[in-house]
């Protein structure tokens, strides 16, 4: 049991809690926290004749026209139906149980002005798996994500629909099975629960899990694709990386050489004098993008442990302040760097298959042994150069584009939303790009056999080999990257 406190979310935690399937409960201090501040906000309302933005008033551009005592609760019912109004694809179930622990950890530092029944039935609805159906479209990336926080909510209220025991069913039904009574909200709660960048911030977070593994796997895959193109060591050792010593330069060349260590191939005179770029620069490449990742990573440490609802309320501070926190600017920004990042480790890769299919450094052409009668890995290439295409389309930024809404009261928006979505794309995208290198990069090191890579390479080759055979003639490929798709995403590789 994992319990949510005010200390800081770690990207390892939350992917223990994910992978682990772990439940987890709200720490004393949390329930503290939550508790006082809306004790104060009642009293505040009591005693406060002037109207508080979202409390008391309208939203948006109707943030002047003040809402009677007694329409309050109706009020943050009415704001969650009526901002559920995304369309288009649902959000990944995986992904919505990330936004239900961000927003938990969110209210968790009684900032918000919820009672604590709010925040422990979505504590019961993580627990339970119970998964409100989310839709992709919808969201400017401020007010934070309004319309897909919307939806995560309804079920709160008994209203819209949540995944249960694989079933998606309608949420009142699934609370009855859970005996649970849907939740009256009180004044500003409506607007809590839809203010926030939750949806950004899990989408950027599984992009990161997920980025960790990739980060590695690009550098073992070219280690690999390396030795079946009988490239050279000189590029990757250590004196010339102490010359430009940025961090993940340094921390790529170094994975290259323990990946490297112990090999004949690699130890054998070469005759050619250099290796084309995208051998010879993988150092350079990989780790600019890994110093991208890093950035990134602290972006959202910093953000997911933050309060991003509005208004805010400071009870210490006797303050009710109506500010900017939800704008996902900030996220914007960095999930645009990190699709750029992650798109550029694919396209190096695809220009390393390009080079081992060319029939070069002994290699035959398109890596079969009769070629013409065989096509062999000719068309490999071609899907991973059309993805890599794909994600350059997808690297356009989001975050440059704004366009304005609620009557110009918010006319600055930071599209982050789509940016989230883009780069989840382009996460998957450099999954299969990496795949189809693996591919290509075992049937290449095949061919120089008896010669003997590491033993660390050797290994890895070894266990994909179990999935994908050598290739000898002509055969159905898809199912083969298929497969090599499927060996990346449940292999850590360790270096």
């Amino acid at each position: 049991m994992h319990t949510i406190t005010t200390a800081q979310l770690s990207l390892q935690t939350i992917s223990e809690i994910l992978s682990g399937n772990k439940k987890f409960s709200l720490s004393e201090e949390a329930k503290k926290n939550i508790s006082s501040c809306r004790e104060y906000l009642d009293k505040k309302m009591s005693s406060q004749k002037e109207p508080i933005y979202g409390i008391n008033t309208g939203f948006g551009s109707l943030c002047n026209v003040v809402i009677p005592d007694a329409d309050l609760e109706k009020l943050q019912q009415n704001i969650v139906m009526s901002h559920a109004c995304g369309t288009g694809d649902e959000v990944p179930q995986d992904v919505v149980k990330l936004m239900l622990l961000l927003k938990i950890q969110g209210l968790s530092y009684g900032k918000s002005g919820v009672q604590l029944q709010t925040v422990e039935r979505l504590v019961d609805f993580f627990n339970n798996d119970v998964l409100p159906v989310v839709y992709q479209l919808g969201s400017l990336g401020a007010s934070g994500d309004l319309a897909p926080l919307a939806h995560l909510s309804l079920p709160l209220l008994g209203l819209g629909e949540v995944y249960y025991k694989g079933k998606k069913q309608a949420s009142s039904e699934v609370l009855k099975q859970l005996n649970i009574k849907p939740i009256t909200l009180k004044s500003k709660e409506g607007l809590a629960l839809l203010n926030g960048t939750q949806f950004m911030s899990a989408y950027g977070v599984w992009c990161l899990l997920q980025t960790k593994k990739l980060n590695i796997a690009a550098d073992v895959i070219g280690a690999i694709s390396l030795e079946g193109f009988d490239g050279r060591i000189e590029p990757f050792k250590l004196h010339i990386h102490t010359i430009r010593p940025h961090k993940g330069q340094l921390k790529t060349a170094e994975n290259m050489r323990k990946l490297l260590e112990g090999s004949e191939i690699i130890k054998r005179k070469k005759e050619d004098v250099q290796d084309p770029y995208s051998f010879r620069c993988i150092p350079q490449v990989h780790g600019a993008s890994k110093d991208a990742i890093e950035y990134v990573e602290n972006v959202f440490l910093t953000e997911i442990n933050s309060v991003t609802d509005n208004p805010t309320i400071f009870p210490t501070e006797d303050e009710i302040i109506s500010g900017g926190n939800f704008h996902g600017q900030p996220l914007a920004l960095a999930l645009d760097f990190l699709a750029i990042a992650l798109s550029e480790l694919g396209s190096i890769s695809e220009r390393r298959t390009y080079q081992l299919i060319a029939g070069l450094r002994g290699l035959p052409p398109f890596l079969v042994a009769k070629p013409g009668l065989n096509s062999g890995f000719m068309i490999p290439q071609y899907t991973a150069a059309s993805i890599v295409s794909q994600n350059k389309q997808l690297c356009s930024p989001a975050s440059i584009d704004s366009i304005v809404s609620s009557n110009g009261q918010e006319d600055h928006v930071s599209m982050g939303s789509n940016a989230a979505t883009k780069c989840y794309k382009v996460v998957e995208n450099l999954n299969r790009i990496l795949a189809i290198e693996l591919f290509n990069g075992a049937q290449a090191l095949d061919f120089r056999k008896p010669l003997k890579s590491s033993n660390a390479i050797l290994k890895i080759v070894a266990d994909y080999r179990k999935l994908v055979p050598f290739v000898e003639e002509d055969k159905i490929m898809y199912t083969e990257i298929e497969k090599s798709v499927q060996f990346l995403k449940e292999t850590q590789f360790v270096i």
